[in-house]
């Protein structure tokens, strides 16, 4: 079977979209509902494509995102890869599910990745312990997953990307 050249050219220019949209300034108000494109990105990649793009993956793209905001390297790249872990044990039940079972799974998941970032910077002295606020960005992220999931699929479909 001959593999195609332009799929992981596709990957990645969906990723550097991602990348785009985690780095618009939004008005300070704002910052806490900012969906995470990048997680939400990995996930989709993860379960379409397993043999593909994986943990290695996940981690490289958690390097360039810790990079891209500034932040611990590290912070992110571990985050994305247990988002990566979760999404390979379950990625054929995933792809069962409706879009609302998807995103909740979603939610979950951003949660998890946000409260592990945040911990790890307050643990850091980098931030100071406050509400749970940050973690409205897993819901504006479950919110508008379906989306992002059908979007994503027509790209893959549309550019024959296995």
């Amino acid at each position: 079977m001959q593999k195609k050249a332009h799929a992981v050219w596709i990957i990645f220019l969906t990723f550097f979209l991602a990348y785009l949209l985690a780095i618009v300034p939004f008005p300070e108000w704002a910052m806490d509902y900012r969906p995470e494109w990048v997680p939400m990105v990995l996930m989709y990649w993860v379960m379409a494509l397993p043999y593909r793009v994986g943990i290695g993956s996940a981690w490289m793209a958690g390097i360039v995102l810790d990079v891209l905001e500034g932040s611990v390297l590290g912070l992110n790249a571990l985050g994305l890869v247990v988002i990566a872990y979760i999404t390979l044990i379950l990625h054929q039940r995933l792809r069962m599910f409706s879009s609302l079972q998807q995103a909740g799974l979603v939610f979950a998941m951003v949660g998890i990745n946000l409260m592990l970032n945040h911990w790890l910077l307050v643990l850091t002295g980098q931030k100071v312990a406050s509400g749970l606020l940050f973690l409205m960005a897993a819901l504006t992220s479950a919110i508008i997953w379906p989306s992002v999931f059908r979007l994503l699929r027509h790209i893959r479909r549309s550019f024959d990307v296995h």
